[in-house]
């Protein structure tokens, strides 16, 4: 079962009814023991970095989510800005955030573009594995994905980064750290490559 995160924040009923639609097994978490009965966990994300780590952290499953990410190893899925989240500081906010993956969250620099481009990154873009992760399987190819973004992650270990995207920069689209996964783009708007990187991560 994959719990999809309700903490007031996400396209939570996109994802839920992305799921049924591929008979895949999930429910949406309010509360801590709807996580303890799942084996991966879905955190979307849209809005501020700072008002989406209040709210989790207020959600009374933060506690619960630490202890099943990083004691229980359970695969979790961080989403848009649950992706950014899953780092350790945003220049967006001044709040930490989880820090279960090394590396920090940077707005677009326009400055430092190969080529002129407007921000915020909106609208569908090319998405190049950079490996053989099991969540970027059947997605080597011409994999385009829906992203609205101004801000992007940046890992301080390479070895984290499982897909890239250009705009302007080159930057990190998908990470993963052990039991931990994090993409930029919205799945749940990327057809039938977002339907397919669900796939996998319900795989896993």
């Amino acid at each position: 079962m994959i719990a999809i995160i309700d903490y007031g924040l996400g396209n939570i009923k996109a994802f839920a009814n992305v799921h049924k639609q591929q008979n895949i097994p999930a429910t949406i978490a309010q509360f801590p023991y709807q996580l303890r009965e799942a084996d991966k966990i879905i955190l979307p994300g849209v809005g501020s970095f700072d008002y989406a780590m209040q709210r989790l952290n207020s959600s009374g499953m933060r506690e619960t989510l630490d202890d099943l990410v990083l004691n229980n190893q359970i695969p979790i899925l961080g989403i848009c800005v649950g992706m950014q989240m899953l780092a350790k500081t945003s220049e967006e906010g001044e709040l930490p955030g989880l820090g279960w993956i090394d590396g920090v969250v940077k707005r677009f620099d326009p400055a430092t573009f190969k080529d002129p481009a407007c921000i915020p990154h909106m609208g569908w873009n090319d998405v190049n594995p950079t490996g053989n992760s099991l969540l970027m399987q059947n997605l080597e190819q011409n994999a385009r994905f829906y992203f609205l973004h101004s801000y992007y992650f940046s890992c301080n270990n390479p070895e984290d980064t499982i897909a890239v995207t250009d705009y302007g920069i080159q930057f990190s689209s998908a990470v993963c750290h052990q039991n931990i996964y994090g993409v930029q783009f919205h799945p749940e708007k990327s057809h039938q490559w977002g339907m397919q990187l669900l796939r996998n991560f319900a795989l896993l």
